[in-house]
């Protein structure tokens, strides 16, 4: 058992060492900049991804043209809510492994479903850890030419939906989304597309955290399509109706 007296030596032959120590055991306490909500819905012969693009420092919103969406390969992107810094991490170890089974050349690439499944065991081992990766994923794919759509979150619960939210999506965004879909669950892609437009609005005037300025991300038998970013038409016409917040 470590002395108090070792523990000194120790912090002053390897400083460095302490301070690595300290940023890697307390950074998970409070994320930096982190991002909000992300959507996704199935359509009839694939999906929509959509998130904005705001990283918020606490409360200040910050950085305003980050992606939150990943072109994993022609069948599979990925879109994260919360801590963008490990947003960049787990992107940059995906890359990895996509490159590492690129150089195979072996026929075979990531499925959607593959890739749901590594990442809720890199999600649940960081956990276990007490170290967890503060984001939520939501993964969209074609398998075997079926659309699919699938939810993780920072500990590693995950499950499988036509349509996901995370964060104050989910309260605001997911059942109105829920609500589409049981109407119409053959909907086209422009449907699905203006179903999100709709909830990407209601999240920027209901969440402090959103931004009018979002990504799509469309998966589809022709590929994975990352599209430029977008803003929705709103009206602040009704704000001389809101009272109680004086």
């Amino acid at each position: 058992m470590l002395t108090n007296v070792t523990i000194f030596i120790a912090r002053r032959l390897f400083p460095v060492f302490f301070q690595s120590l300290i940023i890697h055991c307390c950074r998970f306490r409070s994320p930096s900049v982190t991002g909000t909500s992300v959507l996704g819905i199935k359509f009839n012969g694939g999906v929509v991804l959509a998130a904005d693009m705001l990283g918020s420092y606490g409360s200040m919103a910050r950085y305003r043209n980050i992606s939150r969406i990943m072109n994993v390969n022609n069948n599979t992107a990925i879109a994260g809510a919360g801590d963008y810094a490990d947003f960049q991490f787990l992107k940059e170890v995906l890359e990895q492994r996509i490159n590492d089974d690129e150089c195979l050349d072996d026929g075979h690439e990531y499925t959607p479903k593959s890739i749901f499944s590594w990442l809720t065991r890199v999600m649940y081992n960081r956990r276990s850890k007490f170290n967890p990766l503060w984001n939520i994923f939501v993964v969209g794919g074609l398998q075997k030419g079926e659309p699919f759509l699938g939810y993780i979150d920072k500990i590693g619960t995950a499950y499988e939906s036509p349509t996901v939210a995370s964060g104050f999506g989910a309260y605001i965004a997911l059942p109105l989304m829920r609500q589409a879909y049981e109407k119409n669950s053959n909907m086209s892609e422009a449907e699905a597309r203006a179903v999100l437009e709709r909830c990407m609005k209601v999240l920027f005037y209901r969440d402090a955290w959103s931004f009018n300025k979002y990504e799509y991300a469309v998966i589809t038998s022709d590929g994975v399509r990352v599209e430029p970013p977008t803003s929705a038409e709103t009206s602040w016409d009704f704000a001389y109706m809101v009272e109680g917040y004086e």
